[in-house]
Order: structure tokens, then C-alpha cells, then sequence
């Protein structure tokens, strides 16, 4: 006999919108799209839910040969299924197709629902985006306009398509030819609940890079765009999550302490070296957090049962919104609630330990164990569904943590060799973000403007801003004072530093001098985001 549904129950939007899970960001990104088009509700597809073929798509290019001029079938199906499809199990018996590569607004109408789902990821995306910016709806907007160019908005046709290649104007095309067998609509069939996101310093920091990425729309290409995009929007989820998973346990302690910690990362990228060493310290101490996260979000998920109970009896007012919020959830473990939840505990104890205990009703050894120390009913009951479940939470989210920092994908801050520990690593594609976003300096008169910067700030930058040490170890987060072989080890992973700048071009070297070491803008643009 299992556990009871409501004593398993753990996810809380409160606390995440992530249903953790193993994540693709095309897919998490496919499922943002309508909700930039409808404000934050997602779509329900009208038309056609067949399944997707290579061949369909070839077959609906060719027979519109007024939007599709001289596409031969033969090359045309080879380039979609190698640029503008995102396939599960690429080129393996198992293939096929997930949807359209999400490089324009309307590909998620060829989406297949089964094969592209992003696990809440989409809606804590546009609701950090959301909350993150002091001009509500400003970064929301850009993004919709990058996403929907070449589009009438005015009748969700096509427009002006100046701005856009020609991988987009394909895309373009194909949803033009196909609007009579699928569109969609706003899904207004749930009430949304709009929960703040925990760290909000974390959403703010989000929206600000995403508005940097887009001030260079208009000289980097817009595949290469999206890309950006994609590895920017894992990154912060990455951060995010791994941020809350720190600061919740400490909260539900009654202490509110602030977000925060540091991320140690290899960035030579070799096995066994000091440096990588190093960077597995500090990946093992951050997913060392997971159990005591998992407790903090069952006691979240299960104060919210607490909370809407007391509303039931008549002893808790009804929350604004229809909501309780984590600072309010957190109040109900004061000592004005201590009577009622520990009979709200006691009730659930009772459900529990009947299915803990086995055939010939002797009591799991491990629940005994916890019952035997007596605590109060509802940590005692937290205890107990913890350790349950703990082993099943932990694998999901170190999966989902995993696909976040994209291991072993452009753009990784983590990798792991196949029978060694996880390890932080800085890939070329994520610190050629991180460079796009530094080099963009404020002029004086509110706008921004590209300007060269200098290692050492770049590095400051990265510390300051992110939390990603390369010459320095984070103060706790798995280090104390660093030894002579830790100084060692820094000074060759900041030379590995400088070697990756020069290899994807940013950097060239005029001095030894350290201050003089300087990174030097690839685009040169000015206030209103044009080269200059």
C-alpha cells in the first residue's frame, strides 16, 4: 500500500512552476511562444492533431509553390529535417518529430504535444520576465516582436518581412499555408494564479540580460540569435533553481536570509586537474542541497493544505488572488498555529504510518525510527514523507539541474565523464553570452553602447553579477580558506581564462601587464542598438 495522493503531492508554483523534469530548451522555448502571443496563457491548437512527418512537411512546402519558389522536394527535405525540425532520437530508428525549431512566433502550432512538453519551464520563464522588470511587459514585448517578425499583428498574417532570413520566411510561409488546417486560441479553460517568483532579484537579473541579447538583433544572425537566447534562458533557470534550493531550507527554519553563493567553474575543461577538482567540490556541495530543498518544498506544499484547511474551519481568512504566498504559508509554523497543525498532522500521521506498515503490520524500520524521536506531528510527518519519496525527487531533479545547465551541449556549465562526479565548466557558446552582455556599458544618457572592458573587470563582472568564480573560490558553497595548490590551480584556470578569449576571438594580446589585458567588442554598436 502507497502513500495517500495528497501526501505524495509536491510541486508548488509558489516555489517553482517547474514540474522537474528532464527539459529541452527548444521545446521549453516552443511552449513560451504563444504564451508571449496571449500574455501568459498558453494555446489550445485548432486543426489538425495528426502526427508529423518529414513528408508532410515537404508535401505542404510544394504544393504552394506561390510561397515556396523552386524548393525541390529532394533538397528541400533534407534541409528541413537537418536546419527546421527538432526531432526526438535523431537519427535513430526511433526517430521523429517534436515540432518546428523555434525560430519564428508560430512554429508552436506545429508542435506535437506528446513529444514537446516543457514542464512548467515556459511558465516560469514568462512570469520571471514578467515580475523582473520595473516597465511591466517591456522585455515581454521585445521578445514578441523578435519572435513575431515578418507577421502582421494586426491580423496574424504575413508582414513586413525585411527583418527576417530566409530560414524564418520559410517558417513564415509554411504557417501562412497552413492557417486553413491549424491555428489556434487562447486557452482560457484555467484560472491562472500568478505566484511572485521566490528570488526575485534573480527575475530582475533575467530580464535585464534579456534586453541586452536583443540590442544585438540587429547584427548577429537571428538562428544564431535564438540560440543565445536558448543557452541565456537555461542558464537563469539553472541559477534560479539552484539559488532557491539553497535559500528554502533556511527559511523554513525562520531565518530569512538572502539569495545568494558562488559557482566554481573548470574552465581549461580537463579531467583530473586541480581546477576540475575544484569545480567538482563545488558541483557536489550545490546538489548535496537537493534532499534538504525537497523537504522544504513538501513543507511549503503541505503548509498550503495546512492553510486552506484552517480556511475550511473557519479559523484563516480566504487569501487575496486565491493564493497563499510563501511568506504567508511560512507564518502558519508560528506558534498561533501550533494546536491546529498538529491535529492537521496527526490526521495525516495516521494515513501514513496504516500504509508504512506491511501484510503482517509490522512498521517500516525507518518510519519507526522517526516516530521514535518524538518531534512535533507535523515535522514528524514531513520526516516521514520525505524519506518516502526522497529517493524518487532527488533523480528527477538532478535530471531536470542537469538538463538546465546543459551537460554536454553548447552552452554547458556542466559536464560529467561517464563514470566520474559532475564537475562546473564554463563551454565557448555560454561565456560568448556572458561576453555579449558585459561589453554592453550604459553612456551617460541612459542608453547602452558596446566598450571594450578589461579581464580582471570581466572577471569581477562574472563574480559579481553571476556567481561564476574562475580565479577566485566562493566564500562557503563547499570551500574554506584556499591552499597553495588551490592558488596554483586558480592562476592556471584564469590563464585558461584568457587562452579560451583569444581562441573565440574576443581578446588579443597587446601587453603581459595585467591591466592592461582587454577584451575587445566582435559588434560595435551604439545607443539605439545599430552598428556604429
Amino acid at each position: 500500500m502507497g502513500l495517500h495522493k495528497d501526501d505524495k503531492e509536491f510541486r508548488h508554483p509558489a516555489v517553482s512552476y517547474l514540474d522537474y523534469k528532464q527539459l529541452d530548451m527548444d521545446r521549453v522555448l516552443t511552449a513560451l511562444l504563444p504564451r508571449l502571443r496571449w500574455k501568459g496563457s498558453p494555446s489550445v491548437l485548432v486543426g489538425s492533431g495528426a502526427d508529423l512527418s518529414v513528408d508532410v512537411f515537404v508535401e505542404e512546402i510544394t504544393k504552394h509553390p506561390d510561397h515556396f519558389v523552386g524548393f525541390d522536394p529532394e533538397v528541400t527535405a533534407r534541409w528541413l529535417e537537418t536546419h527546421l525540425l527538432d526531432l526526438v532520437n535523431r537519427g535513430k530508428p526511433g526517430q521523429a518529430i517534436a515540432g518546428l525549431r523555434p525560430l519564428h512566433g508560430f512554429t508552436y502550432r506545429f508542435r506535437v504535444a506528446r513529444r514537446s512538453r516543457p514542464y512548467g519551464a515556459d511558465e516560469q520563464l514568462y512570469w520571471m520576465l514578467h515580475h523582473g522588470s520595473t516597465t511591466r511587459g517591456t522585455v515581454l514585448e521585445q521578445l514578441k516582436r523578435f519572435f513575431f517578425a515578418g507577421v502582421d499583428q494586426r491580423i496574424g498574417g504575413v508582414g513586413d518581412a525585411t527583418e527576417v532570413d530566409v530560414e524564418t520566411q520559410t517558417l513564415i510561409n509554411l504557417c501562412e499555408a497552413a492557417k486553413t488546417k491549424v491555428t489556434d486560441r487562447e486557452d482560457r479553460s484555467r484560472v491562472r494564479k500568478i505566484y511572485p517568483p521566490l528570488d526575485t532579484a534573480a527575475a530582475e537579473l533575467l530580464t535585464q540580460d534579456v534586453t541586452r541579447l536583443l540590442y544585438h538583433r540587429g547584427v548577429v544572425p537571428r538562428s544564431v540569435l535564438v540560440d543565445h537566447l536558448k543557452i541565456l534562458f537555461a542558464f537563469h533557470l539553472a541559477r534560479y533553481h539552484f539559488r532557491i534550493m539553497k535559500t528554502l531550507p533556511i527559511w523554513t527554519t525562520g531565518d530569512r536570509v538572502g539569495f545568494g553563493g558562488g559557482f566554481f567553474l573548470d574552465v581549461a575543461g580537463v579531467p583530473g586537474t586541480p581546477a576540475a577538482r575544484l569545480a567538482e567540490t563545488s558541483a557536489q556541495a550545490w546538489y548535496d542541497r537537493i534532499p534538504a530543498f525537497v523537504q522544504a518544498t513538501f513543507t511549503v506544499k503541505k503548509l498550503d493544505d495546512f492553510g486552506w484547511h484552517l480556511v475550511k474551519i473557519g479559523k484563516l481568512r480566504k487569501p487575496a488572488d486565491g493564493m497563499f504566498l510563501i511568506e504567508q504559508l511560512l507564518s502558519l509554523l508560528g506558534p498561533a498555529h501550533k494546536a491546529d497543525r498538529g491535529r492537521f498532522a496527526e490526521a495525516r500521521l495516521a494515513r501514513v504510518v496504516e500504509a508504512a506498515s506491511g501484510e503482517d503490520n509490522g512498521l517500516d524500520p525507518q518510519i519507526a525510527d522517526l516516530l521514535q524521536l518524538k518531534l512535533d506531528p507535523f515535522a514528524t510527518y514531513i520526516e516521514i514523507i520525505t524519506a518516502y519519496r526522497i529517493k524518487f525527487h532527488r533523480g528527477y531533479l538532478t535530471d531536470c539541474l542537469d538538463s538546465l545547465l546543459l551537460k554536454h551541449r553548447p552552452g554547458a556549465m556542466l559536464t560529467q565523464p561517464r563514470r566520474g562526479q559532475r564537475r562546473f565548466v564554463l563551454d565557448s557558446r555560454l561565456l560568448e553570452v556572458l561576453l555579449q552582455l558585459a561589453l554592453l556599458r550604459p553612456d551617460g544618457a541612459g542608453a547602452l553602447r558596446t566598450a571594450a572592458i578589461r579581464v580582471d573587470e570581466f572577471l569581477a563582472v562574472l563574480r559579481d553579477r553571476y556567481g561564476l568564480y574562475i580565479d577566485e573560490l566562493p566564500p562557503g558553497d563547499g570551500f574554506g580558506q584556499p591552499s597553495i595548490i588551490d592558488h596554483r590551480a586558480l592562476r592556471e584556470n584564469r590563464a585558461a581564462f584568457v587562452a579560451r578569449l583569444r581562441e573565440i576571438g574576443f581578446y588579443t594580446d597587446l601587453s603581459d601587464a595585467y591591466l592592461t589585458q582587454t577584451i575587445t567588442p566582435r559588434y560595435r554598436l551604439g545607443p539605439d542598438g545599430a552598428p556604429r
